[in-house]
């Protein structure tokens, strides 16, 4: 049997989806709320670590594909370059070119939401990715 205790596996179930939703959440609301798509996207990376610690790496990894984080990688990237890019067609780099709407709503921060859920994407994949790449070595020698 792989990966940690019984318990450990149980509050890890329990409490995945609540720090999954909690960190979509950051990031969605990081343009009302303090937070963001930095501070959400490592939320979400520590479920996923989470799941690692608990299960083992091998059954995590079966759960959820090592290279599909490698692929969300580069889809935050594309996609926050995207909304850079649309920006200076519609006048300069980074221009918010999306409507306000009303304050104090999720889609109030005009091209400000979008921002922070493309660094949610990329910050949770690439903190996650090297989290699993770390967790690979081993140390070696003695102190």
């Amino acid at each position: 049997m792989k990966g940690m205790t019984l318990i450990v596996k149980t509050i890890t179930r329990l409490l995945f989806g609540f720090i999954i939703m909690f960190g979509v959440s950051i990031v969605l609301y990081g343009h009302i709320t303090p937070g963001g798509g930095f501070a959400g996207g490592v939320m979400l990376a520590c479920g996923f670590a989470l799941l690692v610690l608990a299960f083992g790496k091998t059954t995590a990894i079966e759960i959820i594909r090592e290279k599909s984080f490698e692929a969300w990688d580069s889809v935050g990237s594309l996609l926050f370059l995207g909304i850079a890019v649309a920006g200076f067609f519609a006048g300069t780099f980074f221009f918010d070119f999306l409507s306000r709407g009303t304050p104090l709503r999720l889609i109030s921060g005009g091209s400000l939401l979008w921002s922070n859920c493309a660094i949610g994407i990329k910050v949770s994949a690439g903190i996650f990715t090297a989290f699993i790449a770390l967790s690979g070595f081993r140390m070696s020698g003695k102190r």
